[in-house]
C-alpha cells in the first residue's frame, strides 16, 4: 500500500482497504492498482507500478459497487463516476469475469456484507436515466414500432461521435485485416471490397443493402463494380448523411438510401444480390422465419444473399438477466448460432455455400475503435456527454474481450437463391475472393464524403 505522507488512513479508507485485499487479493491476473479518493493506493508495489488504476471516487464507492453485485451494475458504477479506469481498460474486464462467476459461500458473503455496510452512504450516487441511461422501450419485443425505437437508441446518438472513432467510410462493422499491424482505414476498404467479391457482383445488377448505415458499402459497390444500389436503414439522420456523400460522390443516379423497414420493403422486380452487415442481430430469434422468408422473396432465381453477422458460441457463459449491453447498448438484441442461421435460411429454400468466422478480426476492429474514442475523449463528452462516452468505452472494450475469448464470433454466411436449371452462380474455387485486388484499390478513391 502506498499512503501519503502524513495523513492517517480515515475509517473509511482502512474499511475499503481491508475489502480491496478480500476481494482482489487473491487474484493472480490482475492487472491494476487501486486507488482511493483520498490517494492511497493499494496494490501496487512502488519498484513495479502496474499498468492501469481502478479510481475509488467517493468513500462510499466500494459499497456501491459490490453491495449488489452485477454486471450492469458494475457497469453503472463507471458510467456515472463512483469509480473510473485508467489505462488499458482491458486489464478490468477478465478480474470483472471472475468476480461475477466465482463461487462465494454465505459466510464470505454475509462478511463482505458487514464490511460494505459499514462504508458511508451520504456520497452515493443516484444512478439516474440520463445520457447513456437505459432506453425507455415499450410494446411488442421486435415489432416495428419497438424495432425502430430500439435502433434509434443506438443509432441516432450522433453522426459527429461516430465520425470522430469510425474509419473515413463510417464502417460500423468488423474490418478485414491482412496483419494485426494494419491501419483501420486501409482494413475497412478490404472488407467492402469483400463482401463485393463474394456476392460476385456484375456491372448492371441491383444489390440492396439491408441496414446500410451511413451508406460506405454501396458506395464502394457503385463506384467499383457498376451496380445499382439500394441501402435501408431505420435512422433518419444515417439515411441523411448517406445521401449526402452520395450526392457529394456523384452516384445519386445509380445509388440511394432510404429509410425504410426491411418487412415493408416491397421490389416485385427483385434483386440480383442481397448483403446485410451487423443487421440480422437486431432481428430477434423469434422473427428469424420472417426475416430469412424477406430475403428469399426479394432476391431473384440465381442470386446470392450474404448475411455478416455476429453470433454465439457454444462456450459463450449462460446469462440468466439482461446484461449491460442489452440493457444500455442495443436493446433487445439476440445473436443467433450459426446452425440457427443455416438451419432457418435452408427451410426457407436457400442454400448455403459458405462459411468464414472473422472472430479475430473483429477483435481487432473493436481495439482500434476504443483507441480512437479514447484518443479524442474530450470531443466525445462534448458531443454525446461523459456518461455516453463512458458507456461506450465500456461496450466496445467488452465487446473485443468476449470476442478474443471466444464467446462470440462474426459470421460472413453466403446463401444462394438457385436458378430454375439449378444453377448457383458460385465459382469452383474461392481464389477469386482472396485474390490481391482491395491492395490495388486507392483509399482516398473509396472514401468520399
Amino acid at each position: 500500500m502506498v499512503q501519503p505522507k502524513g495523513r492517517a488512513l480515515s475509517p473509511a479508507a482502512q474499511i475499503s482497504i481491508s475489502l480491496l485485499e478480500e476481494i482482489f487479493g487473491g487474484i493472480e491476473c490482475r492487472r491494476f492498482a487501486v486507488r482511493l479518493w483520498d490517494d492511497t493506493v493499494w496494490g501496487q508495489n512502488p519498484s513495479e507500478p502496474l499498468p492501469a488504476s481502478l479510481v475509488l471516487r467517493h468513500p462510499g464507492a466500494l459499497r456501491r459497487v459490490f453491495l449488489k453485485p452485477s454486471e450492469v451494475n458494475f457497469a453503472e458504477c463507471y458510467i456515472h463516476d463512483d469509480v473510473d479506469m485508467e489505462g488499458d481498460i482491458a486489464d478490468f474486464l477478465s478480474v470483472g469475469d471472475i468476480l461475477l462467476n466465482q463461487k462465494i459461500s454465505l459466510t464470505k458473503k454475509a462478511s463482505l456484507a458487514r464490511h460494505l455496510l459499514k462504508l458511508p452512504v451520504k456520497d452515493e450516487r443516484d444512478h439516474t436515466d440520463h445520457d447513456g441511461g437505459r432506453p425507455k422501450l415499450f410494446g411488442v419485443e421486435h415489432s416495428m414500432e419497438r424495432d425502430k425505437k430500439a435502433v434509434t437508441h443506438h443509432y441516432d446518438l450522433s453522426n459527429e461521435f461516430y465520425r470522430l472513432w469510425l474509419d473515413r467510410n463510417m464502417v460500423y462493422s468488423c474490418a478485414y485485416f491482412a496483419s494485426p499491424a494494419e491501419d483501420l482505414d486501409s482494413a475497412q476498404v478490404r472488407k467492402l471490397d469483400f463482401l463485393c467479391r463474394k456476392l460476385r457482383l456484375q456491372r448492371g445488377e441491383k444489390l440492396l443493402d439491408i441496414g446500410c448505415g451511413w451508406g460506405g458499402l454501396i458506395r464502394h459497390a457503385v463506384r467499383n463494380y457498376g451496380v445499382e444500389a439500394l441501402g435501408i436503414t431505420l435512422s433518419q439522420p444515417q439515411a441523411d448523411l448517406a445521401n449526402e456523400r452520395i450526392h457529394a460522390d456523384g452516384l445519386a443516379d445509380r445509388c440511394r438510401v432510404e429509410m425504410l423497414d426491411y418487412r415493408d420493403l416491397n421490389r416485385p422486380e427483385g434483386f440480383d444480390k442481397i448483403v446485410s452487415v451487423g443487421m440480422v442481430e437486431h432481428v430477434g430469434r423469434d422473427r428469424m422465419d420472417e426475416y430469412f422468408g424477406t430475403m428469399y422473396r426479394l432476391l431473384k432465381r440465381g442470386g446470392a444473399f450474404l448475411n455478416h453477422g455476429i453470433g454465439d458460441l457454444s462456450d459463450r457463459p449462460l446469462k440468466k438477466k439482461k446484461g449491460f449491453i442489452r440493457t444500455y447498448v442495443f436493446p433487445d438484441s439476440d445473436l443467433p448460432s450459426l446452425p440457427e442461421i443455416f438451419r432457418t435460411a435452408e427451410a426457407h429454400h436457400f442454400e448455403g455455400r459458405d462459411m468464414e468466422s472473422l472472430r479475430e478480426h473483429y477483435a481487432l476492429t473493436l481495439r482500434h475503435w476504443v483507441q480512437r474514442l479514447e484518443d479524442r475523449r474530450e470531443e466525445a463528452i462534448s458531443e454525446v456527454g461523459e456518461a455516453t462516452y463512458r458507456a461506450w468505452r465500456l461496450y466496445m472494450a467488452g465487446c473485443a474481450w468476449w470476442f478474443s475469448n471466444g464467446h462470440i464470433s462474426i459470421y460472413q454466411s453466403l446463401f444462394v437463391k438457385q436458378a430454375a436449371n439449378g444453377e448457383s452462380g458460385v465459382p469452383l474455387m474461392r481464389s477469386d475472393w482472396y485474390d490481391a485486388r482491395p491492395t490495388t484499390l486507392s483509399l482516398h478513391s473509396v472514401a468520399g464524403g
